[in-house]
């Protein structure tokens, strides 16, 4: 057993380890998003653009989808958002020069957090067939490029068209609009790997894919329960509705594997009480095994049936279906069984019953650790079961609650960013537009990956994000990527996807959410929806990076009327240079938006309509709210093996890896760990401190192989593990989905810990040892700031 770090990078692969905390944000949080701000930005950018931040007059954070309150703090922002903020408003510089010094080969050796620190994309980049370095290439002939590889597909099919969730409503309409008039519904999404579980199950059960709280229902609420979610990291001011709901009286029943220090204890960097005391959140922590989420509902369910006076019949009897299917499956619920697959006892299940029964207004929100699973579907469908029993669904302070990820990735679906759109989305399309839009169903992210790899797919066009780092199965996605005869990445920063590319591959860089953006129509906003459904406008106000970058919409609108040319229909000009024409159409298109200029033009907002939240309306198959029953499963856990869930460390927003910290976790300098139980680590004879290779085991009998992780002993779940994804992504098959949602099922994979040997060093780690790792100002750095 390997007592020694891996020889490769020695910041990043020699971790430090001290104890985990148990409260979230305070005085260090301040501190640590001070110190990162002015690195980045300097002290002046830093108080100009945090105070915007969040604002009604400002810009939506770029980072988590959390809506902001209706009365605003003057620091509207958490310490994430901040990083997100900082690494988009930063003074440091991707140049010409840059890519003229450093090769592909070069850059793919880098690790992701070395390439995201090295700064802003100043130009367009182009790298011909056969190249060995970028090289930077006029607005016009990009567009040439793409249209030429377009031109010679054999069907608009053999394009995929990507987007990340940080695109604008009005870049993610134009987008979709792009696509389907060219002829394919080939629109993946980073929601294809997050909550498409959540979409695929509340469209069955209640009729819309989306949440039905807003944020006053947390205020309202006597009981919120978060499952397989940790707000302290992904979406730290969401801390602050829990902590005024648990003002209010509410209690809070935290469900997950691990403990986390925001669910254990909040201090409120916004109040000096907060700072000094914080609050404590968690009234029950249900420490959860991986994968055991349907089998608590479900007997909690069979609980609720057997209380007498428990169910809320009236409104079971007049809003919903399927009633007394469920309730056969409910009663067969297993008391054995169920403790077996959540590892809880039967007195912390009691406990919860309790809490229920006493709540008259309940709200279930979940994240990651409920979607990512072969079994999530059948999950979510579970939880919306337990909400209906009681009639929690369609009253004030109660209801679902799925908490979106990146801040706009509701607001693209929304917008028809979606490879199954509804055929009522098209009609409209086709009779605003004039065109008959494609009505087969497109590809997904892992159809995409399949259709890639097999030669199917050709032309690859992502809209921000890091499509490689973010996909699973990391050896088959990227030798997926190299077969395509173009990649096409729209990005603000560099990361790992543009260094793994097809024969011909471009950047197109583009405005921040930070940035002023000016067409020919005058200065412009665009607008993003929040995970609760609220829409709003976002201006930007800084000094674009550089002359060369363009909009998401005037990207959109370039391309569209360079590769249709002639025979398109839409007003692309018009669209470019004024973002009001794009928002009139979509007021026309898409329900909920109507006389969307001067509804988003007041400040604040405006909520999108909801049946089930607003009506009590069930726009589903059978007009009611669909009770569902399906079969309890739980990931098996074979004698010796470990069910590991991937996750993000604290320094770090989806594959965006802000620093090398995991802090509310202890982790420091590092983030190949793996965090083990003690009792765990014992029965399988790793010691603490030592190095081993995560190998996971699948049914089609291919093992994949992570080296080099350091063992954390940590207090998770019995049988249960984590480390950090994109490092772990290798793990997980392409073919390892959810049933009915497609969702790569990141979150309960069964590993074995295997002795770390020399063998493999040098082969996992494709990092340079002397990498530097910027927090002083590079000779660019310097240069942008004479600028600016």
């Amino acid at each position: 057993m390997a007592t020694k770090p891996p020889k490769g990078d020695p910041v990043q692969d020699a971790p430090q380890v001290a104890e985990p905390k148990h409260a979230a944000a305070g005085l260090p949080a301040i501190g640590h998003t001070l110190r990162m701000a002015r690195q980045q930005m300097g002290v002046r950018r830093t108080a100009l653009t945090l105070l915007r931040v969040n604002q009604k007059d400002g810009f939506d954070c770029p980072g988590c989808a959390w809506p902001e309150p209706d009365h605003r703090h003057a620091a509207e922002f958490c310490e994430n958002g901040a990083k997100a903020v900082a690494e988009e408003a930063t003074l440091r510089r991707v140049t010409p020069e840059f890519f003229a010094a450093h090769s592909v080969a070069d850059l793919s050796g880098r690790s992701g957090y070395w390439l995201g620190q090295q700064g802003r994309l100043t130009h367009p980049m182009y790298l011909p067939e056969g190249g060995t370095h970028y090289e930077p290439v006029s607005w016009e002939r990009a567009f040439d490029i793409v249209a030429e590889e377009i031109a010679a597909l054999g069907s608009p099919d053999e394009a995929v068209f990507y987007t990340s969730g940080r695109t604008s409503n009005e870049a993610a309409f134009l987008y979709q609009l792009f696509a389907r008039e060219l002829g394919t519904n080939n629109l993946p999404d980073c929601s294809n790997m997050c909550h498409e579980s959540s979409g695929s199950a509340l469209n069955e059960t209640i009729g819309i894919g989306k949440g039905s709280v807003l944020l006053e229902d947390l205020y309202q609420a006597d009981l919120i329960i978060v499952a397989g979610q940790n707000p302290g990291t992904n979406h730290p001011r969401m801390l602050s509705a829990l902590e005024k709901a648990k003002a209010n009286g509410a209690k809070v029943i935290s469900v997950n594997p691990l403990p986390e220090a925001g669910l254990e204890r909040f201090k409120n960097p916004q109040t000096p009480q907060g700072l000094l005391k914080g609050a404590a959140l968690t009234d029950l922590f249900l420490q959860i095994r991986i994968g055991g989420d349907q089998a608590l509902f479900r007997l909690l369910n069979k609980l609720v049936l057997d209380t007498e006076g428990a169910v809320d019949e009236e409104f079971v009897r007049d809003h919903t279906h399927g009633f007394e299917e469920f309730a056969a499956a409910a009663r067969a619920a297993d008391w054995d069984e169920t403790l077996t697959a959540t590892g809880l006892t039967r007195a912390e299940i009691e406990r919860a019953l309790a809490m229920v029964l006493a709540s008259e207004r309940t709200i279930v929100c979940w994240a990651m650790g409920l979607t990512q699973h072969k079994h999530a579907v059948p999950t979510i469908r579970e939880v919306v079961n337990f909400l209906l029993l009681r009639g929690n669904i369609g009253r004030p302070g109660a209801g679902v609650c799925p908490v979106r990820g990146h801040s706009n990735v509701q607001g693209d679906r929304t917008m028809g960013i979606f490879e199954r759109p509804a055929p009522a989305f098209l009609d409209a399309l086709e009779k605003e537009f004039g065109f008959a839009p494609p009505r087969e169903h497109g590809f997904d992210v892992v159809r995409a990956i399949r259709a890639l790899r097999d030669g199917e797919a050709k032309v690859f066009f992502a809209m921000g994000g890091n499509f490689v780092s973010a996909s699973p199965d990391t050896e088959v996605t990227e030798a997926a990527m190299r077969r395509a005869r173009l990649t096409v990445h729209v990005s603000t920063k560099l990361n790992r996807s543009h260094v793994v590319t097809g024969a011909r591959a471009l950047i197109l860089p583009t405005l921040g959410r930070t940035e002023r953006d000016v067409q020919d129509g005058g200065e412009q906003f665009v607008t993003v929806e929040d995970s609760m459904g609220m829409v709003h406008a976002s201006r930007g106000r800084l000094k674009p990076a550089s002359p060369q970058l363009r909009s998401e919409p005037a990207i959109v609108c370039g391309l569209a009327r360079r590769v249709l040319g002639e025979r398109s229909v839409v007003p692309w000009e018009e669209f470019a240079k004024d973002y009001a024409a794009i928002r009139d159409r979509i007021a026309r298109v898409i329900p909920g938006f109507e006389d969307f200029n001067a509804r988003v033009a007041r400040p604040g907002g405006f909520a999108l309509p909801h049946a089930p939240r607003d009506e009590r309306r069930f726009p589903t198959a059978t007009g009611k709210a669909n009770f569902t029953a399906a079969p309890v499963e739980y990931p098996a856990l074979p004698e010796g093996r470990l069910l590991l869930q991937t996750l993000r460390s604290h320094d770090q927003y989806n594959t965006t890896i802000y620093g090398l910290d995991d802090r509310y976790r202890g982790i420091t300098g590092g983030r190949r760990v793996v965090l083990v139980h003690p009792e765990d680590a014992r029965a399988l004879g790793v010691a603490e401190g030592s190095y081993v290779d995560l190998v996971s085991e699948w049914q089609d009998g291919v093992e994949r192989r992570a080296p080099g992780f350091r063992v954390v002993l940590y207090p998770t779940a019995r049988g249960c593990a984590a480390a950090y994804y994109p490092e772990t992504n290798v793990l997980v098959p392409l073919d390892a989905t959810a049933d009915t949602s497609n969702t790569p099922a990141s979150k309960s994979v069964v590993v074995r810990l295997e002795g770390h040997t020399e063998t493999t060093e040098g082969v996992w780690n494709n990092r340079r040892p002397t990498e530097r790792l910027l927090s002083e100002p590079t000779a660019d750095d310097e240069r942008s700031r004479a600028h600016g």
